[in-house]
């Protein structure tokens, strides 16, 4: 008898052996046909101490720790804890735990994890997950590892140190071998090991990590199958649309209610008091009907009265004029000052260039609009209330935050269900559609799906906010960079900086040059902003990158010299206690993307090729675009090449979507994306009047990634930044023309 069919007969034993509590072991070992064999079975788990609880993990699945269950088959079952929004990691954080586990990829399962603090924080954002939950995963599959090699060592009476997980089996050299299925039950009697005691594999014996794995949904997602939040029905469900002032915090008068009331497929509405609060609940109208679309169409009927009288009254040529009055002059709060900036620019001896750079608001656009189902259930017979929510978000555990404070809700009486996001970037970190979902089901007490209109999406987003930067500096007589200052003009509400506008001492060339200031002037806007794809850097580099070359320009030297010049020598600086920008990893990637690029060659009339590089979201990412611009100032973007270190790649197929996808949304927003404000007034609305890239106009990715042996780090959004500036600097290379302003579409560019 081989071992396959040995468990198969000691598991149907054991079936029999629970209803026999008085049966000893060499009873045992005759049943089960094993007398004097080399797997015992009954050592671990005596007949005496089978119980009926025992009896599913033996026959069916066992669960060897919070994110593993395997089954008696060999299905192993992997639960992703955290939201996927296109960013890969329902992929990525199961091929971690598989990968130390031993498992073989085809015999895995992975499932969307309940929401539920077992699995510890569950939210996705900032390209942290990778790197917040890359020790967690490998973690979890080392200690599954280990419990399967002692339930081995016990079967075959072998020592640990012999034995060896691989493929989904435990494998010893004499080339005797137990599956994990067959196995599972045994493993999960196992001691769970001290995590200080496990090791993990090196790099070196890596089958899975560093592999191109096909996302887990992609089959249900090109079907239509995949589930996202827009997707949910229950029973009784009706549909909800909400309507808020044009003018972010304009507070309701009065509207149409018994109008809209005896539209057809509605079945009610109402005036809805907010508290104010932008991310929360704001007044509104609400409706709800029958479907979708019928709210929708009574929406459009709706004629309200609004007091605009604490509303935003934000304008951008408002923002634009004081900003240029600004232009050449310091801020008025100091960031950081090193070294004698005044001294270098007043040497009559060095070259002094000056620059203006202006960036605009911009959407998310998310593909899915913003969308929640809720389901608020009043208690009965002193029962109390529940609510289930069905949320696209990046944060579900969020909603507690807003549940309790506002409808009174304590967190068990509160149900998530984590749902597929169709787009995020840093849209779906707030609950303000949330709460309106969850007050219109209050209200008319059933289940209601709330769906934004793709206006409502644009002119209430949380915007990636808009700024402008005022550059300098001094190159000596030999054309280095021998100062460097930066007057940063962002956006405040309530006195605080808004997402995404900061500029940190830390930003380079801050810490590379040894002359710096840096100073900024705020305005007090009441435009909702939020976190944007890469939030700050994607503006900052866009200046930063595109001065630099400037400066190169200036001093009559090659662009990759010059800015690996201001790179200097391999170090870590340092930004608190946390290491961020390492030269040495940034000199290589620069150095990388040159050569894979061309960087130097001869380039056809009105064609150009730009550089620039970037760190942010502690990955270091350099990139070469190739454009042409003919008389009409129609550009093409041939390709763009990138270098990439963000430590050990997971899964290569879901790090290169990620990239070629940075670089396109990139270019998307460059190329057209304007978000402007009158009056407090959202101007743009849809496709028509918000642009996006089209295919045809796609460039082609050229990737290539630095396997380092440094922490592995995020690369949803850190392969965006460099991209406009690249560009910018290819369109200055191929035409004379200097962009200083987003979107090219405002210097006369078509895409």
């Amino acid at each position: 008898m081989n071992d396959n069919d040995l468990v198969s007969a000691v598991t149907k034993a054991v079936y029999r052996a629970a209803f026999r509590p008085n049966l000893n072991r060499r009873a045992f070992l005759k049943l089960s046909g094993v007398a004097g064999g080399g797997f015992v079975l009954a050592s671990l788990l005596p007949m005496r101490h089978v119980a009926a609880e025992d009896l599913g993990s033996l026959v069916g699945s066992v669960e060897l720790n919070t994110f593993i269950k395997v089954s008696s088959e060999g299905e192993i079952t992997i639960y992703s804890s955290n939201p996927e929004m296109g960013q890969g990691i329902k992929t990525a954080l199961p091929m971690i735990i598989a990968e130390e586990m031993g498992a073989k990829w085809e015999d895995v399962r992975v499932l969307q994890s309940p929401v539920d603090e077992r699995f510890g924080r569950q939210g996705a954002g900032g390209s942290t997950t990778i790197p917040r939950s890359f020790d967690l995963m490998r973690q979890m599959g080392a200690s599954a590892r280990e419990m399967f090699i002692g339930a081995a060592s016990t079967a075959m009476e072998l020592p640990k140190d012999e034995l060896k997980a691989h493929e989904s089996a435990v494998s010893h050299a004499s080339g005797r071998s137990l599956t994990f299925g067959q196995l599972a039950a045994l493993a999960v009697k196992q001691p769970v090991p001290d995590p200080s005691t496990l090791v993990f594999k090196d790099r070196e014996d890596y089958t899975i990590i560093g592999t191109s794995i096909s996302g887990v949904d992609n089959l249900e997602i090109v079907t239509g199958l995949a589930l996202f939040g827009i997707d949910t029905r229950v029973p009784d469900m009706l549909y909800g649309a909400y309507h808020k002032c044009p003018a972010i915090g304009g507070e309701v008068v009065s509207a149409n209610i018994d109008e809209i009331k005896k539209l057809p497929g509605v079945k009610d509405a109402f005036l809805v008091e907010g508290n104010g609060n932008v991310r929360e609940l704001l007044d509104g109208v609400a409706i709800v009907g029958s479907s979708t679309w019928a709210v929708f169409n009574a929406k459009k009927k709706l004629k309200v009265e609004w007091d605009e009288s604490g509303a935003s009254k934000d304008s951008w040529t408002g923002l634009v004029a004081r900003a240029k009055a600004l232009e050449n002059k310091r801020g008025d709060e100091l960031i950081d000052e090193r070294g004698d900036v005044d001294a270098e620019f007043s040497n009559t001896e060095n070259q002094t260039l000056t620059a203006f750079y202006e960036y605009p608001f911009v959407s998310h656009f998310c593909l899915e609009p913003m969308n929640c189902s809720a389901h608020y259930k009043a208690g009965t017979n002193g029962e109390k209330d529940t609510l289930e929510l069905w949320m696209p978000t990046q944060f579900p555990a969020g909603a507690y935050r807003v549940t309790k404070p506002m409808f009174g809700l304590e967190q068990e009486q509160v149900t998530i269900h984590q749902m597929r996001l169709g787009g995020s970037f840093g849209r779906r970190v707030s609950t303000e559609y949330v709460c309106e979902a969850i007050e219109m089901s209050r209200r008319v007490g059933a289940p209601v799906k709330h769906t934004w209109t793709r206006e409502d999406d644009i002119r209430h987003d949380f915007f990636r906010v808009g700024g402008f930067q005022s550059v300098k500096g001094a190159l000596s007589a030999s054309g280095k960079l021998v100062a460097f200052e930066d007057h940063f003009i962002g956006m405040t509400n309530n006195g605080k900086p808004v997402s995404g506008s900061r500029f940190r001492k830390t930003e380079f060339p801050m810490l590379n040059v040894n002359n710096v200031r840096a100073t900024k002037t705020m305005f007090e806007i009441g435009t909702p902003c939020g976190p944007w794809r890469a939030p700050g850097a994607n503006t900052t580099a866009f200046v930063i990158q595109s001065f630099i070359h400037e400066l190169a320009h200036a001093a009559g030297r090659d662009h990759l010299e010059f800015l690996l010049e201001i790179m200097g020598e391999p170090r870590w600086f340092e930004q608190g206690n946390i290491r961020s920008l390492n030269t040495g990893r940034a000199v290589d990637v620069i150095k990388l993307v040159a050569e894979k690029a061309g960087w130097g060659r001869k380039m056809p009339q009105g064609h150009g090729l730009g550089l620039a590089f970037h760190f942010s979201h502690a990955a270091h990412i350099a990139e070469v675009a190739e454009v042409s611009v003919d008389a009409n100032k129609k550009l093409t973007v041939h390709n763009v090449t990138v270098a990439v270190d963000i430590g050990p790649i997971i899964n290569m197929s879901g790090a290169t979507s990620q990239v070629e996808g940075a670089v396109i949304d990139g270019l998307s927003t460059m190329a057209a994306q304007k978000i402007t404000m009158e009056n407090g007034r959202i101007q743009q609305s849809n496709f028509h009047d918000y642009k996006i890239l089209r295919m045809p106009s796609s460039p082609k990715v050229d990737i290539h990634f630095i396997q380092s042996d440094h922490a592995p780090t995020g690369i949803g959004e850190p392969a965006l930044p460099p991209l406009a500036p690249a560009v910018g600097n290819a369109i200055f290379a191929a035409t004379g023309h200097r962009v200083r302003r987003m979107p090219l579409s405002e210097e006369g560019y078509t895409i």
